[in-house]
């Protein structure tokens, strides 16, 4: 069976943190968050790792990431373009926006033909999170149907004290599959302890939710191809300089059509991540006791 290669979306991290030079050290020895993900997936499993990012970040993203990452794992990049379009797909004149995860991925076509898992580059996954995408993915095939997979979080373990989060709530089959994921913009835990999101109120402690942490088999990639097209052609037209298409949306359409399955490999791991610069601390405090636990090396 081939290997499975790790997928990192990257594209996006020039704009949110004003240039990769920005990317804020959270380890003991200045790692950041992705240098934990290259290892927790090297020691899942995993050899190669591509990169999503924006061309023009190449050489930082080289020298700050990349050149770690080479100790580990076969390293390739791509980049996620306004060019990178289905036949006969333009992008709306005067867009800067990118077109969403959903594209981004789809810009790895021609670069990968194994199954693949995808992360965001700013999350803290925890270990188990890829030792079972990867247990998954080394023996994926598809048959009646394509086989995916996603690593569930339980909602109470992704939460900030700073803010609110926005999570997709998976709904799940008596045997784990995913039925539905629905995005919610505003969780937090109040006063009172109690979940809930502004707009659908409570959400049960232990309800599971997607951090973008996808397992695929290479069909996906083609489905992407027909997916961003009839998006670009039908919905993009509504918001031309706002709308992305989004991963979950895609994976969605192909589970309520037939056509997919997506297993929910639920996990106990606390996720971390600096969604504010209060998080910051918090996240630090965290790596420095794993570390000290012996669960990372010290460099």
């Amino acid at each position: 069976m081939a290997n499975p290669v790790l997928v990192v979306m990257a594209a996006g991290m020039g704009s949110r943190y004003g240039g990769l030079k920005q990317i804020d050290p959270v380890g003991p020895n200045g790692q950041i968050i992705m240098h934990y993900s290259i290892y927790d997936a090297w020691k899942a499993g995993f050899r190669r790792v591509v990169f999503i990012i924006k061309e023009d970040l190449l050489e930082a993203f080289h020298e700050r990431i990349g050149t770690a990452a080479e100790k580990l794992m076969q390293v390739d990049y791509v980049f996620q373009s306004p060019d990178k379009l289905p036949e006969g797909c333009t992008m709306p004149e005067g867009r800067v926006k990118p077109l969403g995860t959903g594209h981004a991925v789809y810009c790895i076509r021609g670069t990968v033909d194994e199954p693949f898992a995808v992360i965001n580059a700013d999350d803290f996954y925890g270990a188990e999170a890829f030792q079972c995408m990867y247990d998954y993915l080394k023996d994926a095939v598809d048959d009646t149907a394509y086989r995916y997979c996603m690593v569930g979080y339980r909602v109470e373990n992704t939460l900030t004290e700073n803010g609110t989060v926005s999570r997709g709530i998976c709904q799940a089959d008596a045997n784990g599959y995913l039925t539905d994921i629905v995005e919610r913009t505003a969780i937090s835990r109040g006063p009172d302890g109690m979940i809930s999101d502004a707009e659908a109120g409570e959400i049960a402690e232990g309800t599971l939710v997607s951090m973008n942490m996808w397992g695929f088999t290479p069909s996906f990639l083609q489905e992407l191809e027909t997916g961003l097209s009839n998006f670009m052609h039908n919905e993009l037209p509504k918001n031309p300089m706002k709308a992305e298409y989004y991963l979950p949306f895609a994976v969605d359409h192909l589970i309520q059509t037939g056509q997919a399955t997506a297993k929910v490999l639920q996990t106990g791991a606390q996720w971390y991540g600096v969604t504010y610069q209060e998080d910051k601390p918090v996240v630090m405090d965290a790596l420095r006791r794993m570390t000290e636990a012996g669960l990372y090396p010290a460099e």
